[in-house]
């Protein structure tokens, strides 16, 4: 007999099925052993009646303990009760490893045991359904860049020079040469943007800053679409239909995943375009008259993000920001020169910041002045330059970070449960 798994197993009603799993739990009342059973795919409940199966069947469900593993047989069941809407009569077992003390246990365990045993970790509901999540996000990023003709483009991770300042970098040694991790592909994508017209990168990024935050992760991976010939408001455009396209995704094909993490679908069914802008200045005073006031040039912290959110319920973004505390390659706002064409997206219920772009500069001098301001040699950043002075174009681009987006779409207090092997301040292991 032909090996299923549980993703189709809605196909084989009334008909007598095998494939592989593993134990998650058991119980019995004596005459009958229910047995929960996933096999990665799914979850499904197998039911032995003691006087319908074999002895040997019977003795050995008895055998089996919490994440033991064994090939099933048993005719499917359609059943309105079960969280899969399907059951299994299970009709015969072969054992293929008995585990013993398996660690994880269904009592309450401390979030640094839980992380220690990560690798484990893993194989509990709730994980499995944060990583299929990840994956359908990831899944409809790359379907909504592709239909709009977009090239993917990856940049090196090991980079001779920051994008945004070396301070918060992993230092390494490239040969004889210095080298850093890269903390962002961007640079290099706005290159890109110049042959292929738009273009978007899809890796891991690192920042060596030493943050302990729910936020913040030591390793993330970041999605950086970059587009010639497109300005500001065109780029906000772009951001708002991205984060539409990738949310409406997973509330269409994840529905199961979000009932197992309880989330509350209501808030994540309002995030539909136009999202609601603001500037840095209309932002400040926001602040003000809830008695969180800021100066002028001052950027935001978590707890002013949070406040911000609170007043939409959608996301909304911050434009404007002052020239001051952004990086060196924003283009200043004509009419105002010491803000410049950026913003932020801050997602709703506390979640911060999930998206920054900006439109770039394109004049060769003026980045000429940037460089003089912020002390990049043309040495290191010559080749940035040569895009300027070799078929300049407006041009713009975002960033959007992962991890904080699962977070936020998944309702997680920290970002530690969006990644299969979490890299935080404290932890490199497993």
């Amino acid at each position: 007999m032909a090996r299923i798994d549980l993703g189709t197993i809605g196909n084989y009603v009334g008909q007598s099925v095998t494939f592989g799993g593993w134990l998650t739990r058991k119980r019995s009342s004596g005459k009958i052993q229910f047995l929960q059973i996933r096999d990665g795919l799914g979850f499904i409940q197998g039911v032995l009646v003691k006087a319908e199966v074999e002895e040997s069947v019977w003795e050995s469900a008895g055998q089996l303990t919490q994440e033991s593993s064994f090939y099933v047989t048993g005719i499917v069941r359609e059943d309105p009760r079960s969280p899969s809407g399907f059951e299994l009569s299970v009709t015969g077992i072969e054992i293929i490893q008995i585990a013993k003390d398996y660690p994880i246990t269904p009592k309450e365990h401390g979030v640094d045991f839980l992380m220690d045993h990560r690798h484990l970790w893993l194989r509990a509901p709730r994980q499995r359904a944060i990583l299929r999540i990840r994956a359908e996000i990831i899944s409809a990023i790359q379907g909504f860049f592709d239909e709009r003709g977009f090239t993917l483009v990856d940049p090196p991770v090991l980079t001779p020079s920051s994008c945004e300042g070396t301070t918060n970098l992993f230092h390494t040694k490239y040969f004889e040469e210095d080298a850093y991790l890269t903390q962002s592909g961007q640079l290099y994508m706005e290159a890109a943007a110049m042959a292929l017209g738009k273009v978007y990168s899809f890796g891991p990024t690192f920042r060596a800053e030493k943050s302990k935050t729910r936020r913040h992760l030591i390793e993330f991976w970041m999605i950086e679409p970059e587009m010639a010939f497109v300005d500001h408001e065109e780029n906000l455009n772009v951001q708002e239909q991205f984060i539409a396209r990738i949310v409406s995704r997973v509330l269409n094909n994840c529905k199961a995943e979000l009932t197992v993490l309880e989330r509350d679908v209501a808030a994540l069914e309002r995030v539909l375009p136009p999202f609601p802008r603001i500037t840095y200045d209309e932002a400040l005073d926001l602040l003000k008259e809830i008695g969180m006031e800021l100066p002028w040039g001052e950027d935001f912290g978590a707890p002013h993000e949070t406040a911000i959110a609170e007043k939409f319920d959608r996301p909304v973004f911050i434009t404007h920001y002052p020239a001051s505390f952004k990086a060196f390659y924003m283009k200043p706002d004509p009419n105002r020169p010491e803000v410049v064409l950026c913003a932020d997206m801050i997602a709703p219920e506390g979640y911060g910041e999930i998206i920054g772009g900006s439109q770039r500069i394109d004049d060769p001098e003026l980045l000429e002045q940037r460089f003089a301001e912020h002390e990049l040699t043309e040495e290191a950043y010559g080749w940035y330059m040569d895009l300027r002075r070799y078929g300049s174009v407006p041009h713009s681009g975002f960033g959007l970070g992962l991890e904080r987006a699962v977070a936020w779409i998944c309702g997680l207090d920290h970002v530690r449960e969006t990644i299969a092997f979490p890299r935080t301040l404290y932890r490199l292991y497993p």
